[in-house]
């Protein structure tokens, strides 16, 4: 039997992405669409017509999927996630916004229910990689700093990608002199502040995610960059995730952490 998905925020960008991902893939069934301004069209969607829409959370009958994926807001996906994970549903989650106490939450949550599932700041490959690689550099740079470039209709500043980048980079640099104070001509000129980290965003038209860590040594600098120029691109891990959901037996946080 194929597995039962519902996609939070299917009318979206990455949930139209996502949509044609659970078509393609044989061992899934497309069940279950979720967003609040969504019309009961499932051909305007791209979604089976035999596939529910649902406008409101109170609306979504036990047991009406096994997963669920979530593309929406930052506002939203605490709530979403807990609801899944309250109604045997094994979340993943693509939507960043999630503060670690809610993080931390859920987690405890997931061991409560006795689920599986994944929270990924970022689903694409060059991006995973991208933190692995700038957590092995941090032990040898720990001067650091990071700038992410996005669409202009990102609704978070930082990133969740640009701040998973600096949790693991703090982790795993060695204690240093951080710089001395600076005077800000302008404020904030100098980005946002993870444990000495700064974290610069960028939001324009023309641009879907990207990131640069930037590490500076005496006499030399190392930069590693990642581009993501099609929401295609983090549809591979999308899948990747639905293959392995049924062998987690926890909430995992980072696509990393399941290749």
């Amino acid at each position: 039997m194929p597995k039962k998905v519902l996609i939070a925020g299917f009318t979206g960008a990455m949930g139209q992405k996502a949509v044609s991902l659970v078509n393609q893939l044989p061992n899934f069934e497309l069940v279950a669409g979720f967003a609040p301004k969504a019309v009961n069209e499932p051909e305007r969607y791209h979604i089976p017509k035999t596939a529910q829409i649902f406008n409101q959370l109170s609306q979504i009958p036990d047991h009406a999927a096994d997963i669920w994926i979530d593309f929406t807001t930052p506002a939203a996906v605490y709530d979403n996630v807990y609801f899944a994970l309250t109604h045997q549903i094994k979340p993943i989650v693509g939507t960043t916004g999630l503060s670690d106490d809610q993080e931390a939450t859920l987690i405890e949550l997931a061991k409560k229910e006795k689920l599986g599932g994944l929270i990924a700041p970022n689903f694409g490959m060059s991006a995973v990689l991208l933190m692995k690689f700038a957590e092995e550099a941090a032990k040898y740079f720990p001067d650091v700093e990071i700038i992410e470039m996005h669409h202009a209709d990102k609704k978070d500043a930082p990133s969740g990608t640009a701040l998973a980048t600096a949790k693991m980079i703090a982790q795993n640099r060695p204690e240093h002199q951080t710089a001395p104070d600076e005077t800000e001509t302008l404020a904030n000129v100098r980005g946002g502040d993870y444990q000495g980290i700064k974290i610069h965003s960028v939001r324009l038209p023309g641009y879907i995610a990207h990131e640069q860590v930037l590490f500076g040594g005496p006499g030399e600098a190392l930069t590693i960059r990642q581009d993501s120029f099609d929401r295609d691109s983090f549809m591979s891990g999308v899948k990747v995730a639905l293959e392995k959901v049924d062998q987690l037996t926890e909430l995992v946080i980072g696509l990393e952490n399941i290749l």
